[in-house]
């Protein structure tokens, strides 16, 4: 019987454990075909970067936040462990395969094995299934063998029946031997810690610190343990049926008094130090698979777990989760109101109610299940807490609600809200706008009357609110706002005003009318505007329009503590006054986690501290923790995730990671900069941050100096292009900022572009050389130039010279000719002179011969014989010659020369022959010039003929000139 009763109890228990919390965080799933790996991932890691790491069936997924890598083992096989050390490298462990991922020069991710360190003998060792890191020492976990990894040696450490756990807890590293118990590591031994007979039996499968001294073991079949010093303790919860049912996978510490357990078919449960579910994930509470492999949390204390079909990232931290008040289907919540121990949410499908525990200041940890109230089916508009009791506007009419149970006070159709005439507690007078105009609520002996419609306006008042001077204000969006005065019993209109474009409103649409900061507002098209008694009118409302001027507003609200939220298409900001920044009196927030989703027309903010502020929305309510949201605030992160080329070559040069010898560093070494040819000068950059929980909200900007005069527009684009780069030093720089403004320090690469070949240092020394040697052969060339004309001035000098010479040499030749000429003509006279004198002679000697023949005078007469003597003297007489010899020398002057020189053996009376012939003087003048008779002048010119060598066919006369050119000739060089 007490047996049944326990099992009983658990049952119970488990049942009441197994109810979720109210609020569900973020849940983002990537599934295989975004991260392009295996169905199955195994384990998860984070590095100092903020970059996330898994285990998977076709390798490592490495994912920056925005982009996912995958790196494959040289065997191809799965990696089922991933542990990251001090210095970031990134273990692994598969099949018959271990080792780790670290980035080269370029910062790729390179894969270095460490299985050729293993003996032979243990080299093959199936899968790694755990690898835990303690002082730099790697222990690889494999059934049938632990390898230790330390200093560039590994030691093996073999199983007496098999292994099947490894891991470390408060400074000791310990390890599970089959049917042996929990074994501690102590310098390079193993060393029996617990022999317990839970531990011989049941498969440990995480080892986490519980407290100072104690570890918190879970099994994959008995639950969870306690162990200190040695001895094990059961760790009783209210989860235990569901543990023994659906295995432990894994326990994780998530903070010093909360731990997630992880099963293979329940999802995840985070439980306190006592035991207590506090929130639990499966399937249908978004996630992908159940069966959650392992878990991590990140720097930003949200979870990732390792499923069996795909990866999911869940918010836990956020600020901002979601409220579904019937999870079986998409309802859309306008109303929200917490009252007494309940959560209220209406939507267009009634009103559900949950209990919460007032106890927790976040509401939405609170642990609970919604329940729909009764008789509230249909469209609810309002919830508001009048007189200590809860009030709800509907469809249907003007309510009360009494825990899980509403109560009709008027049923005039569709309630929108209801106000009460003044601040004076309790309210017995309430104005409730309505599809039709306004009613009359009172408030009497506890409860609330319908008293009828106010009559005088029956236009759908949506909104309304009271001034101080009991003057009911309301506004419809397609016609303006109303200043309404009410009769004293408040049952019909006195009077009102329609206050549109004329009196000081940017339009007569779209205009919502609230109370803010004790004044009667307008939220408008653009911006806020205020009601200015004085004038009648409405001007800008100058405290928050130097911010909201220009923006259309829908909605706003005031909280206790005079903050303003309010909501912009469908854009939800807060105007925080309790936070000055930027010289005015509040800072400005967005919630934009929640844009877009919002609903549109009739937004709903309700606040009732700063931990629970409710948003109604599309798909169920917002929860905000607006107090953890500020503690949230901090500056996002920055990464570049690689960079590549493309173009002529597509290439990875940088794969995000920045390496200072053999050490990953934070920012890029700008003495090694990447060079690239001119022919690699387009490039793609990717960038990211690894605030996972705003990846929505993230946006970037970007710079590349020596090419962007300025930053770019912040945008979401995650990448960019830069083609045709010149030749130069470029530093591209990104950087990011979150929804609330606050921007991360800029990541930064730096390269440089070589010039293109004609434009290398190389060869502008060959430009130069060509230059100087083109300058060379320019100043050569005009020297050349220079010379030749020089030469060409001297040749002409010298021709002009040589002219002038022969010009002189022809007057002189002209002179000579004409003195020869002159002598020629002498010599001509001389030579005529004496033949005449000879004929003279001859024809005296004639006639005196006659003379004495015919007067037979005797020539005996010593007078005829002296003139015979004389006559004969004179022709015999030599000085003749020497006269004509005298003149024809000075006409022929090298004559005779060049006849002795060519013919040495000519006798005088032969020279004179030759002169006489020379002159083309007749035989018979010849034979008087020489007193010879003409027959020894043809003998002479025979023998002369025959001295000379000439041949019978030349002509002597003209032998004789011949050479008497020739003599000239010669007398003129």
């Amino acid at each position: 019987m007490s047996k049944t009763l326990i099992a009983i109890f658990l049952l119970f228990s488990s049942f009441l454990d197994s109810i979720a919390q109210i609020g569900t965080p973020q849940i983002i799933n990537y599934n295989r075909d975004e991260y392009k790996g295996g169905l199955q991932n195994w384990d998860v890691a984070q590095d100092k970067s903020g970059r996330m790491y898994f285990g998977n069936n076709e390798g490592l997924l490495a994912f920056n936040g925005q982009f996912w890598d995958r790196y494959r083992l040289p065997n191809l096989t799965s990696v089922r462990s991933v542990e990251i050390d001090e210095e970031n490298r990134i273990f692994v462990g598969g099949q018959d395969e271990i080792g780790y991922f670290f980035p080269d020069k370029r910062g790729l991710l390179q894969y270095h094995s460490l299985t050729s360190l293993i003996p032979q003998k243990y080299r093959k060792f199936a899968d790694v299934w755990n690898v835990c890191i303690s002082e730099k020492q790697v222990f690889f976990r494999a059934f049938n063998v632990i390898l230790l990894y330390k200093d560039g040696i590994i030691k093996t450490y073999k199983a007496e029946v098999g292994w099947d756990f490894v891991g470390k807890g408060i400074g000791l590293v310990f390890a599970q031997s089959r049917g042996r118990g929990l074994k501690v590591y102590d310098q390079g031994i193993w060393k029996q810690y617990c022999d317990d007979p839970v531990l011989r039996s049941s498969a440990v499968t995480s080892i986490v610190e519980y407290h100072k001294d104690t570890l918190l073991v879970s099994t994959l079949k008995s639950g969870l343990f306690l162990l200190h010093k040695g001895e094990l303790f059961p760790k009783k919860t209210g989860l235990d049926a569901t543990f023994y049912n659906d295995r432990v996978y894994f326990v994780q510490k998530l903070d010093k008094d909360r731990f997630v357990v992880g099963t293979t078919s329940g999802g995840i449960f985070i439980i306190n130090k006592s035991g207590v579910s506090l929130q639990e994930y499966k399937y249908k509470d978004g996630l992908q698979s159940s069966n959650v492999r392992a878990c991590y949390t990140d720097k930003d204390k949200n979870l990732w777990l390792a499923l069996d079909d795909g990866i999911d990232f869940i918010a836990i931290n956020s600020p901002v989760t979601t409220v579904f008040p019937d999870k079986t289907k998409q309802t859309t919540s306008y109303a929200i109101r917490v009252f007494g121990d309940k959560l209220y949410i209406g939507t267009a499908n009634g009103l559900y109610a949950a209990n919460v525990d007032s106890k927790i200041a976040d509401l939405s940890d609170s642990k609970g299940s919604f329940k729909e109230v009764k008789h509230t089916k249909g469209q609810v508009w309002n919830l508001n807490e009048l007189n200590n009791q809860l009030l709800m506007g509907h469809e249907d009419g003007f309510f009360t609600i009494d825990n899980y149970e509403a109560r009709k006070v008027n049923a005039m159709p569709g309630t929108w809200l209801f106000e009460p005439v003044s601040d004076v507690f309790p309210s017995n007078e309430i104005i409730a706008g309505t599809y039709l105009g306004l009613q009359h609520i009172k408030f009497e002996n506890g409860k609330f009357y319908d008293k009828g419609k106010v009559t005088g306006i029956a236009e759908s008042l949506r909104f309304i609110v009271f001034d101080g001077e009991n003057h009911l204000w309301a506004s419809h969006p397609y016609h303006g706002v109303f200043k309404i005065e009410l009769s004293a019993d408040k049952r019909s209109v006195s009077k009102y005003s329609l206050f549109t474009k004329q009196d000081g409103l940017p339009s007569h649409l779209y205009n919502y009318v609230f109370k803010v900061k004790n004044r009667i507002v307008v939220a408008t098209e653009n911006g806020v505007y205020e009601y200015d008694a004085l004038k009648n009118r409405f001007i800008q409302f100058q405290l928050i329009n130097q911010t909201l001027k220009g923006m259309s507003i829908q909605y706003l609200k005031e909280d206790p503590n005079g903050n303003l939220w309010f909501v912009s298409n469908k854009r939800v900001g807060v105007l925080d006054f309790m936070r000055p920044a930027g010289g005015k009196p509040y800072s400005l927030n967005y919630l934009s986690q929640l844009d877009g989703k919002v609903v549109g027309g009739f937004e709903s903010i309700y606040y009732l501290n700063d931990e629970n502020v409710f948003i109604g929305a599309n798909n169920g309510a917002y929860h905000i923790n607006y107090a953890k949201y500020l503690a949230n605030i901090s500056r996002p992160d920055m990464l570049i995730g690689s960079v590549k080329l493309f173009g002529k070559k597509d290439s990875l040069i940088f794969g995000g990671y920045f390496v200072k010898d053999s050490k990953i560093i934070d920012k890029q070494d700008v003495t090694t900069l990447m060079e690239l040819a001119h022919e690699f000068n387009s490039m793609h950059f990717e960038y990211a941050s690894t605030s996972f929980e705003f990846q929505k909200n993230i946006q970037y900007s970007y710079q590349l100096e020596g090419f962007d005069k300025k930053w770019s527009p912040w945008g979401q684009k995650t990448e960019k292009d830069y083609t045709n780069l010149s030749a130069g030093s470029y530093i591209f720089k990104v950087k990011s900022r979150n929804n609330l403004g606050n921007e991360s320090l800029a990541a930064s690469y730096a390269f440089r572009i070589l010039p293109p070949w004609y434009q290398t240092i190389w060869m502008y020394m060959f430009y130069m050389m060509c230059t100087f040697m083109i300058l060379y052969l320019v100043f050569k060339w005009q020297k050349k130039k220079h010379l030749k004309a020089q030469e060409r001035l001297s040749y002409l000098h010298q021709l002009e010279m040589d002219r002038t010479e022969q010009e002189i040499v022809r007057l002189k030749y002209e002179k000579l000719e004409a003195d020869v000429n002159y002598k020629n003509r002498e010599l001509s006279t001389m030579t005529m002179h004496l033949v005449q004198r000879g004929k003279v002679l001859a024809k005296i000697k004639e006639v005196i011969s006659t003379v004495l023949k015919n007067h037979d005078i005797n020539d005996s007469s010593p007078s005829f014989r002296h003139l015979i003597r004389l006559i004969r003297d004179v022709e015999k007489s030599d000085e003749d010659w020497d006269n004509f010899t005298m003149h024809f020398t000075n006409v022929n002057a090298n004559f005779f020369n060049e006849l002795k020189d060519k013919f040495s053996d000519l006798t005088p009376n032969e020279l004179k022959l030759s002169a006489y012939l020379k002159m083309n003087l007749s035989t018979k003048e010849i034979a008087q010039l020489m007193n010879i008779t003409i027959k020894a002048v043809e003998v002479g010119r025979y023998r002369l003929r025959k001295k000379l060598h000439l041949q019978p066919e030349i002509n002597l006369f003209e032998f004789l000139n011949a050479i008497s050119r020739l003599a000239e000739g010669r007398q003129i060089k």
